[in-house]
């Protein structure tokens, strides 16, 4: 997907694998962080510069990605916690204050009010009209149009719905407390399958074919990634990762696991889930983004990203 973003109805004409992708840029630097605001929690591309949601000083920071350079801090609702990028603008959940709102990816100029979506958003995805919002506390996801915020319905899912993402045709959004994903027709939010994971279901990539689960268990402490074939949900394998995996991504080729309490992240194979190393990080990585080039990672815990 590039600065525009797909254009026409969801589905319709679009490139799978640059959906994966999310966006190509040409980067040069890896290895380094930088710093951002307090507890860094969610990180977003917009095909020039990373941006960054701050939790605990609710604000967004604009990073240049080429170089890290910071471009701007822009207030945020209260307790940001997960970003979408638009084509235009960025969307921010906000779960202290159960608003969405959107910034200006040019500048971060607030492009409307607050839009009060119900108890306690959570994940974001854009399908290339809408903006979906996981409702974490309402076992429903909600459909924003994206060029307006107006209310385009809203969809019942299962228990705890933490993480959406969108595969070109459907929205997929992974129910932490029951152990499974719904997947849902974008142009309609019809549920089109509910298919269970492993315990915990915390995060969802998209690699152009099939879709990656981040299953986080901190009680039976088992940590594992799961393939699903996006086409009809069968399983195409379970992954054993490091502890806490809470973050995924993809980079055209490999998987990207962010272990939370492993203070490091994890390269698969997309083909066929073998590990292509284990990369020590910040304290408690929680996010990650592909830029074209390079991975970045959100460390909550240190209060910075790093570049890889």
């Amino acid at each position: 997907m590039g600065p525009t973003g797909p254009q026409g109805p969801p589905g319709a004409g679009l490139n799978y694998k640059k959906i994966a992708l999310q966006a190509w840029y040409e980067a040069n630097q890896a290895g380094i962080s930088f710093p951002v605001g307090t507890t860094p929690i969610a990180l977003a591309f917009d095909g020039d510069s990373i941006w960054v949601a701050n939790a605990d000083d609710n604000t967004v920071s604009k990073l240049r990605a080429s170089d890290g350079s910071l471009q701007g801090t822009y207030g945020a609702g209260q307790f940001p916690w997960a970003l979408a990028f638009d084509g235009g603008n960025i969307w921010v959940s906000n779960r202290d204050d159960s608003t969405v709102r959107k910034l200006r990816a040019s500048d971060g100029a607030p492009q409307q009010g607050p839009i009060d979506i119900g108890e306690t958003p959570g994940g974001l995805a854009f399908d290339g009209k809408h903006i979906w919002v996981a409702g974490t506390d309402t076992d429903t996801v909600y459909r924003l149009r994206a060029s307006d915020g107006s209310p385009q319905g809203s969809f019942p899912v299962g228990s705890f719905p933490f993480a959406v993402a969108f595969d070109g045709a459907n929205i997929w959004v992974a129910n932490q407390l029951s152990d499974n994903v719904s997947k849902l027709r974008a142009s309609d939010g019809s549920l089109q399958g509910t298919f269970g994971v492993g315990n915990t279901p915390v995060a969802l990539a998209f690699d152009g074919e099939n879709v990656w689960v981040a299953n986080a268990d901190p009680i039976a402490g088992v940590y594992s990634v799961t393939k699903l074939r996006a086409s009809d949900g069968s399983l195409q394998g379970n992954f054993p990762v490091g502890k806490t995996p809470v973050a995924l991504a993809y980079d055209g080729a490999n998987i990207w696991v962010a272990n939370m309490d492993d203070g490091t992240v994890t390269k698969l194979k997309a083909s066929d889930g073998t590990i292509q190393g284990t990369f020590e990080t910040g304290l408690f990585p929680i996010a990650l983004a592909f830029d074209g080039a390079n991975v970045w990672v959100a460390n909550s815990g240190s209060n910075d990203v790093t570049k890889k």
